[in-house]
């Protein structure tokens, strides 16, 4: 598999997971769907597999203007900026050893291509700083533009600390969570009473628990920005505990995701925990990058997703 390959495996197995909260094939938004995600994971791969070559920035903006003319929408910003870096380490160094000489070397060029990356996909929740605002030219490197962000923003906080979660604690929990999963035989009780999920299958099980761990551990950023510090905490103290029920295990987990996964819509898609979902696709990434998980292909997404899509219907037909 290549890297742009992998990159866009990645990108779909997050969005093809059913993920309280978040697009998938049986769930959208208004002005949201799953189509726009397969179209985006598609622009995606190639652009950011560039990444060492045309420079970090470059390859962002590159990533996002290909997701424009391919959607019309903002689907994969936060991806592409926890991708690139990932991408741009040489392929024959692991990811923990090769990002911090990535990130040491951004330039004001790099932030200059970023911000406007920013501007071209014109994210929720974005709000004014009063230093190097994304509307202005930057005057300093993307690393520490970051720093300024770090504090509000999961994704800045990634640049700021080497990766230290997508490449740490949250690669162990992935890992974790893919190897719990492998026979949802033995993990999942009553299979008739899970309907809301139907087929579920062991790689889309383990980033349902997966995200579920990570909101239980820290407030979406996103969220925080879009609903305040309040709803965010809300959230977080839900999926904790969603996470207490030891989802999929026990059978009283099942209903619990489901009210999670109500409440979390219930607000038009404000409560749409989308950084998550962004740290997901790129802690994927960086499993799959350096062999860590071996994923499904394409084709076996796609028909994973048609089949949601088919037991959907059959469910509104009654």
């Amino acid at each position: 598999m290549t890297l742009s390959e992998q990159i866009e495996v990645c990108c779909l197995m997050e969005a093809t997971a059913r993920k309280p909260g978040n697009v998938h094939p049986a769930a959208g938004f208004v002005d949201l769907n799953y189509g726009d995600f397969v179209q985006a994971a598609g622009a995606i791969g190639a652009p950011l597999a560039e990444t060492r070559r045309v420079g970090l920035g470059r390859a962002v903006y590159n990533a996002i203007e290909a997701t424009r003319q391919e959607s019309g929408s903002n689907v994969n910003l936060g991806i592409a900026l926890l991708i690139a870096p990932l991408a741009a380490v040489d392929m024959k160094t692991p990811l923990p050893a090769g990002i911090s000489d990535v990130l040491r070397h951004t330039t004001i060029e790099d932030a200059d291509h970023v911000y406007a990356a920013i501007r071209l996909a014109r994210p929720g929740g974005l709000g004014q700083v009063q230093s190097q605002d994304v509307r202005d030219r930057p005057t300093i490197n993307l690393r520490d533009a970051m720093v300024l962000a770090a504090d509000r923003d999961q994704i800045a906080e990634q640049y700021t600390t080497d990766f230290a979660f997508v490449l740490g604690l949250g690669r162990r929990w992935l890992l974790d969570a893919w190897d719990w999963c492998q026979d949802l035989g033995s993990v999942i009780p009553q299979m008739d009473n899970v309907l809301h999920l139907p087929g579920i299958v062991p790689w889309e099980a383990a980033i349902i628990r997966f995200q579920l761990k990570l909101l239980a551990d820290a407030p979406d950023s996103l969220v925080a920005r879009k609903c305040g510090a309040s709803v965010a905490s809300e959230l977080q103290q839900r999926a904790a505990e969603l996470e207490r029920h030891d989802w999929p295990a026990r059978l009283t987990s099942w209903p619990a995701l489901r009210e999670f996964d109500q409440w979390l819509r219930a607000d038009g898609h404000r409560r749409n925990p989308g950084t998550t979902a962004d740290l997901i696709a790129a802690t994927l990434f960086a499993a799959v990058r350096d062999g860590l998980i071996e994923p499904p292909s394409r084709q076996e997404i796609m028909e994973h997703a048609a089949r949601i899509r088919l037991a959907e219907e059959r469910v509104s037909n009654g």
